[in-house]
């Protein structure tokens, strides 16, 4: 039986082949021409005092479904950025987490942070919808990729004006994600094959991540004694959705989290 993420990642073959047929990627290129620059994703996270967040634009996830049923990914996205978040995830994957790049576009125009498309990027046209979209960054998930892969795409992104967050949470595929020389790696907590979560999965890793990298801790981050962990630990940013996005009051959630509140 295939799981989850192979799942995710045959049905994101298909879409991309779809959407080659829909729309070429030379009209996508013509059209980047009159975007507007990109924001540094990068130097809003790396060397503050404090923890940095990447708060999350998600409406659902495989394993929990929907998280928020008065979802509107604007509205979240201003609360995040006055509660003090550095800068901004937006899922875009539509058949698993009911994302949208749309939702990533309406987004650029209302929030001044930086902001990263998380999608299981496999083809070098994600990188320029993303682009076209708004994005100031990619996500890269190295369980997705081959190290040729990871290289050419990060590359790829670096070419289109954008940083990558290069992810991985298998311990073997740290030397592919180090030798991309990307600056900006992720760990996630959350096995994406099972979906079972280990907070200590990113504090084993830091150990391991060289520390001139900035390190993001994704997964299973809910409290503010979460977050000062990682902090404590060698990680200059943590990357949270679920458990902001089901608050009420995302803002004051945001604050609670980073223990900021007035």
């Amino acid at each position: 039986m295939p799981t989850v993420l192979e799942k995710i990642v045959q049905t994101k073959r298909q879409e991309v082949a779809m959407a080659k047929i829909e729309r070429p990627i030379e009209a996508l290129l013509t059209a980047i021409e009159a975007a507007p620059p990109t924001r540094d994703f990068l130097s809003a996270l790396a060397g503050y005092p404090t923890i940095r967040l990447i708060a999350e634009v998600k409406k659902a996830s495989p394993s929990k479904g929907v998280l928020r049923e008065n979802f509107d990914p604007v509205a979240i996205a201003i609360d995040y950025e006055a509660g003090g978040a550095a800068c901004l995830s937006v899922l875009t994957d539509e058949v698993y987490f009911q994302g949208s790049l749309q939702y990533l576009a309406a987004i650029r125009k209302q929030v001044q942070l930086p902001l990263l498309r998380k999608d299981f990027i496999i083809d070098e046209y994600q990188l320029v919808e993303a682009r076209l979209a708004g994005a100031d960054a990619v996500l890269l998930i190295a369980e997705c990729l081959s190290p040729n892969d990871l290289q050419r795409l990060y590359d790829r992104a670096r070419e289109l004006g954008m940083h990558a967050l290069i992810e991985f949470y298998e311990p073997s595929n740290l030397s592919a994600v180090v030798a991309t020389g990307c600056p900006l790696i992720g760990v996630n907590n959350r096995d994406l094959h099972t979906f079972e979560v280990d907070l200590q999965h990113t504090i084993r890793m830091r150990r391991e991540v060289p520390k001139d990298r900035c390190m993001v801790g994704e997964s299973g981050i809910f409290t503010n004694a979460d977050a000062q962990l990682m902090f404590a630990s060698g990680v200059q940013a943590i990357l949270v959705g679920e458990s902001l996005i089901r608050q009420p009051d995302i803002k004051l959630a945001v604050q609670q989290l980073l223990g900021t509140c007035p």
